[in-house]
């Protein structure tokens, strides 16, 4: 397992993209080991966040890809029917009596 408990064939990858974008965060940030103060920390991340934000822009593997996302804002159309046909119309028996 990733936490050293278990053997390296026991391993699962990361699947959530949130996760997998933590891990990166944290593997570069234990590369440097000390920063020197704040925002030298808050360069190194936002640095690794644009980073990773081109990648997902290019990547034909999205987790929300435009044509779904597309899909989304596509009107529906309303199944009513029209106002001047009288089935369409008629009362129910029930609120007419």
């Amino acid at each position: 397992m990733a936490d050293g408990t278990g053997d390296a064939d026991t391993f699962i990858p990361v699947t959530n993209p949130l996760e997998r974008l933590n891990k990166e965060v944290k593997r570069r940030t234990d590369v440097i080991g000390v920063f020197p103060n704040p925002p030298a920390l808050l360069r190194l991340t936002g640095a690794v966040l644009a980073e990773i934000h081109d990648e997902w822009q290019v990547s034909d593997r999205r987790y929300l890809s435009e044509a779904s996302m597309a899909k989304l804002l596509e009107p529906q159309p309303e199944q009513q029917p029209p106002l001047d046909d009288p089935a369409a119309v008629a009362i129910p028996t029930a609120i007419a009596s």
